[in-house]
């Protein structure tokens, strides 16, 4: 493969990445809807520390733990955030 079928490869992957990232912070809506419900904290650092645990067993390489780690850091921060804005808030853009 060439540089141009890879930049097309990263699209596609981009594409996946994209719903991936939109399906999570569906779940995390409706997380932060529940947790409103009940009263619960929105942070919950056993439950973070759990994903982190989880996200370092299931890598294959070859990013290694600690920058994987990284990325996953700002995506909870992100869905902690959307887990506290008012579900009509989110326009999309």
């Amino acid at each position: 493969m060439d540089i141009s079928d890879w930049r097309k490869r990263i699209d596609e992957l981009d594409g996946e990445i994209v719903r991936l990232i939109s399906e999570r912070a569906q779940a995390a809506q409706a997380i932060g809807l529940i947790k409103q419900a009940a009263a619960l904290p929105v942070y919950e650092p056993g439950r973070e520390s759990q994903v982190f645990a989880h996200v370092r067993a299931i890598n294959p390489g070859p990013l290694p733990d600690k920058e994987l780690l990284h990325v996953y850091e700002r995506i909870i921060d992100v869905m902690r955030s959307l887990q506290t804005r008012p579900k009509e808030a989110d326009s999309g853009a």
